[in-house]
């Protein structure tokens, strides 16, 4: 939807990124705690309506389930020790299950408020895993592979009609002897959604656009395959906003950009007229099952689930690491925007496949870690 040039001004700095939060200041790489009251608006909860077929009520309770399964998660990581194995947040029962390898330490856990599950491996042991097939060099028919606490297994996803290449069934023999290890199949290969410049708002670097995340103390961070470091930035107007202060791409897929010349940066993401435009407050982690909601400059503003975390995706440039991976939709140039659970900042749009016509998944680089790498500050209402 079109505004007004003032307006935009002063949203310059979350133009194309885009979902809903609420939080208290949080510094680089500080998760914030959210056993605050969230507020929801009744435009965000139409959106997860939408886009989860929820009811009203449905969206309500799920809200609150999962603000109160985010503020269990740390006591109870605490209480499972050497033994924790993941977590992850089941909507249907509205419940955190907590995976322990030593089931003296279940009945701790449960006194959190958390579920306990008895599993083989512990998270080190899997995260150790996935460092060792991080390590391998992976053929394109393989689309991505992650740690998943509910099977307590590195799930492997390859390319439907793939699995019978040569280097494929090579890669997959060297997963295994690095530890336990499913393969799942899937059709669709993963690209990043930076885009041709097109009419639309900004920000564009040369001849691609991609979208705004979250503003920080000095500037935005957004996707690393939208430009390396010293690029030049143009808002949604062509003014200059600043230049690439540091940007990685593949291995990771960060970046931030400085914002001086006339525009500045608030705590705010662009809500596209679907919703309201939306304050943020803070970055405290969504567990996996948790909804979450993404906006950018293509597709505006839609919501869904939080699928898997620490996900390596293999893009054609290369493979990236530590990837949240959800089923909400994406398409070129939206890159680089907001994603927020409920009211917390979570990251910024990397890539996925599909669009939203037909529905897809996208990844996004978590936020705490972009404000640790490059020492940064969210910007908080």
């Amino acid at each position: 939807m079109r505004r007004t040039k003032p307006l935009r001004i002063a949203l310059s700095a979350l133009l194309v990124a885009g979902v809903s939060a609420g939080f208290v200041p949080a510094s680089a790489g500080a998760a914030t705690p959210a056993d605050q009251k969230a507020p929801a608006s009744g435009s965000m909860l139409a959106a997860m309506q939408r886009d989860l077929g929820l009811t009203k009520s449905q969206a309500e309770a799920r809200l609150s389930a999962e603000k109160k399964a985010t503020s269990v998660e740390g006591r109870a990581r605490r209480a499972a020790g050497s033994s924790y194995g993941g977590a992850w947040f089941t909507p249907e029962s509205g419940r955190l299950t907590v995976a322990v390898t030593d089931r003296n330490k279940a009945a701790a856990v449960r006194s959190t408020g958390a579920e306990a599950k008895l599993v083989k491996y512990s998270a080190p042991q899997l995260d150790a895993a996935k460092e060792r097939i991080d390590a391998l060099k992976a053929p394109k028919g393989v689309a991505s592979w992650h740690v998943d606490p509910a099977s307590n297994r590195i799930v492997i996803e390859t390319l439907a009609g793939r699995q019978g290449d040569n280097d494929v069934r090579h890669f997959l023999a060297q997963a295994r002897e690095a530890g336990p290890v499913t393969v799942e199949r899937t059709a669709h290969a993963p690209r990043t959604l930076a885009a041709g410049t097109v009419g639309g708002d900004p920000y564009y670097t040369g001849n691609v656009r991609c979208s705004i995340g979250f503003s920080v103390n000095g500037g935005f961070v957004t996707a690393g395959h939208c430009s390396g470091a010293g690029a030049a930035v143009n808002g949604w107007d062509g003014s200059y906003i600043g230049n690439f202060q540091g940007s990685s791409f593949p291995d990771n897929d960060y970046a931030w950009v400085n914002v001086g010349s006339g525009w500045w940066t608030v705590p705010v993401v662009l809500g596209w007229g679907t919703v309201p435009d939306q304050l943020v407050r803070g970055s405290a982690e969504a567990p996996i099952g948790a909804s979450i909601c993404r906006s950018g400059s293509t597709s505006h503003w839609h919501c869904g689930n939080v699928l898997a975390k620490n996900e390596t995706v293999n893009y054609s440039q290369g493979a990236v690491h530590e990837m949240t991976k959800t089923n909400v939709c994406a398409e070129p140039g939206d890159s680089g925007g907001s994603f927020i659970s409920g009211d917390q900042a979570q990251g910024v749009t990397s890539g996925g496949w599909g669009d939203c016509s037909g529905g897809g998944e996208t990844w996004y680089q978590p936020i705490n870690e972009i404000l640790n790498r490059y020492g940064l500050t969210l910007t908080t209402a």
